[in-house]
């Protein structure tokens, strides 16, 4: 009997299909738990990103209060016990009875019941980032134990709460004359996110970022002094009157920018649309990043608010263009405009859409308009009033849209010069050396990952290219729509060397092109799409043997504490092959799980993936004996026919010893 049989067959007894089914069989999940079973659906997994989900949770509830202006200060204080406080001095959550659940108070509703709240019209909130009722009812339930305490009327209130459930009824807890607000402690639950943890550095972040997003509120930040370092302090008080002009400023840390002055712009709409906040600048090192939110929510995937500031640069600037009689102008798009530039964007709008509970994208296509709207005046005034540095701005501009051009017409890509360098890919962080010998360019998923790559590199001899997510499976998408996917476009431009029949291997830009990805499903996932990319697209390249993938550790183990011994593992059976091995087994050995690239320290990162002579590189190579069946299987594996990939399961399932579920 084979694997997969085995797979479906054990422990369950045969009987004839269509049988067996009653009432029975249905399960009615009642309460929270949908969300212990499904966290996923909720908060989009279980991993460290989704742990910090619930601490944005908590925290835009508080928010929201400061927002409609109802609380002046909020703390965030990180417990020696794992534990997440947030404390607001609101109006505090209702204790009241509520009128269709009786014998419970509107507290207790809120924390224990889905889609409950006072978010779902603008009585109570104009502007909210919490919106579906469900984001502090999912905290409790995937919480081990959660305290609340509520100040109102002079009375504290409290109620404690252990995996969703109420433990004790709410309870006055003392007269306190001048507190207001509210008080939420929750511990992550240990049977939803394993051994994960809050992590001091994310929590500060998050809490900066929210006191940048609104000028109006004070952020008490506060963790255990071993868990503070450089950047995270053991206390702070976060407040920036300066708001998003504040944040830029502490992003860019001094770098030398193409236009002295941001631009930068605060705007109230009429009829209580909500408001706008936008800060841009162009570095001249060309390394940027766009950071957008709605109602202090972060929107890492965009959506219609930076779609309506893409229109808004573009038809700006084009207008500028003109008015200078500049006819290149007209060729300007959004991409020439943002390309290097580092955005922040927020606004407040009444009633948003997003796509998802984790809100990652805006889909309220009133924003794209409003926001459209609202920022070409006022980026028309600021170009008119600085001719000199618009006049810059303008030539860069036009200058990534010729290069844009050249690329769409296949013509030659030269080795840069230093007075080139702004006409490569915007998130290209090249490197300094001329020529292609002994230089490399590191292809990474996602900015959080260039990030660190771009920290840990070798300047003079090694390229890093971000690209956005998973590329497009190029076997299955079709000529015309690779041509026309700008992630592929960038790559192919950074590489200089042409594609199929017009690739030149003299013209190659790079010795190297590596392949970095995260020592996981899905970064093996994202090298096979780059792989199957660069096999159908520059089997030259690979052919010449320029082609490599990067072997990122999996895990960090480490025994004896600072200065103590430290090793890496790639797969789980290295990690037990070094611990079985290569450490004195009378002291314990600390096992670190990388998240992905961007979650390990630069350092680590180059001691272990990037620098020549410590790392371990692979060579992709075409097999010599490759030809129309190679061809035929990737087609198989990777085309448009989906039942030519079940068959092939089906065919080679006995051979799997084990699954990655």
């Amino acid at each position: 009997m084979n694997h997969m049989t085995d797979l479906f067959d054990q422990g369950t007894p045969r009987r004839p299909r269509g049988q067996g089914y009653s009432a029975k069989d249905i399960e009615v999940l009642e309460g929270l738990e949908p969300v212990r079973r499904r966290p996923g659906m909720y908060i989009g997994g279980t991993d460290e990103r989704a742990l910090h989900h619930l601490a944005a949770e908590v925290i835009d509830n508080a928010m929201d209060e400061a927002v409609a202006g109802h609380a002046s200060h909020i703390d965030v204080e990180l417990l020696a016990d794992g534990a997440l406080q947030v404390r607001d001095n609101g109006r505090g959550i209702p204790v009241d009875g509520h009128p269709k659940f009786k014998n419970k108070s509107a507290l207790e509703v809120i924390l224990t019941t889905l889609h409950s709240g006072g978010k779902f019209n603008n009585k109570v909130y104009h502007t909210s980032g919490g919106l579906h009722g469900v984001g502090v009812s999912v905290v409790n339930a995937l919480a081990s134990d959660l305290l609340v305490e509520v100040g109102r009327d002079g009375q504290v209130w409290r109620q404690a709460f252990a995996r969703g459930k109420p433990v004790t009824r709410l309870a006055k807890a003392g007269a306190a004359r001048n507190r207001r607000g509210t008080l939420v402690r929750f511990t992550p639950d240990a049977e939803i996110f394993g051994a994960e943890r809050f992590r001091a550095e994310r929590l500060y972040r998050l809490a900066r970022a929210k006191a940048y997003l609104f000028r109006g509120v004070e952020i008490r930040w506060k963790c255990p002094a071993d868990a503070a370092s450089d950047a995270v302090p053991a206390a702070a008080v976060l407040h920036f009157p300066g708001g998003l002009e504040d944040f830029l400023g502490a992003s860019l840390a001094g770098r030398p920018c193409l236009t002295p002055r941001p631009f930068t712009g605060r705007v109230t709409l009429a009829r209580d649309r909500g408001r706008i906040e936008w800060a841009i600048a162009w570095p001249e090192d060309g390394e940027g990043f766009i950071s957008s939110y709605c109602n202090t929510v972060p929107t890492p995937e965009g959506g219609s608010h930076e779609t309506g500031l893409r229109a808004a640069l573009t038809k700006g600037l084009r207008a500028y263009g003109e008015l200078t009689n500049n006819r290149r102008a007209g060729a300007i798009g959004a991409d020439d405009i943002l390309g290097g530039a580092s955005v922040l964007l927020s606004i407040f709008i009444p009633e948003p859409e997003f796509q998802g509970q984790t809100k990652e994208r805006l889909s309220t296509p009133e924003a794209g308009r409003l926001v459209e709207a609202t920022i070409k005046d006022h980026f028309e005034l600021w170009l008119s009033g600085a001719p000199d540095e618009a006049n810059q701005l303008l030539a860069r501009v036009l200058a990534r849209a010729e290069e844009r051009l050249r690329r769409r017409q296949e013509r030659e890509v030269g080795r840069k010069s230093a007075t080139r360098r702004l006409r490569l890919p915007g998130k290209l962080a090249d490197c300094t050396r001329k020529g292609a010998e002994g230089t490399e360019i590191f292809i990474v998923e996602g900015d959080s990952a260039g990030g660190s790559a771009k920290q840990a590199r070798d300047r003079a001899s090694q390229a890093v290219l971000p690209l956005r997510g998973k590329i497009l499976n190029v076997v299955s998408a079709g000529a015309a729509k690779m041509l026309a996917n700008q992630e592929l476009a960038d790559l192919l431009l950074a590489l200089g060397c042409g594609r199929r029949e017009a690739y030149r291997s003299d013209d190659l830009r790079y010795d190297k092109v590596i392949i970095m990805t995260d020592a996981d499903v899905d970064g093996a996932h994202i090298a096979a799409l780059l792989m199957t990319f660069f096999h159908q697209e520059l089997p030259g390249l690979i052919a010449a043997g320029h082609l490599y993938l990067a072997q990122p550790p999996l895990y960090r183990l480490s025994q004896g504490g600072q200065g103590g011994k430290t090793l890496y593992a790639t797969d789980d059976a290295d990690r037990d092959r070094l611990l079985g091995s290569a450490f004195d087994g009378r002291a314990k050995v600390e096992v670190s799980r990388f998240k992905g690239l961007g979650e390990m320290p630069p350092a680590q990162l180059r001691e272990t993936t990037m620098a020549p002579g410590k790392r371990t590189l692979l060579r992709v190579q075409i097999a010599a004996d490759a030809g129309p069946d190679t061809a035929r299987l990737i087609d198989r594996l990777m085309g448009r026919k989906p039942e030519l990939r079940l068959a092939f399961i089906q065919e080679n399932a006995r051979f799997v010893d084990d699954l990655d579920v």
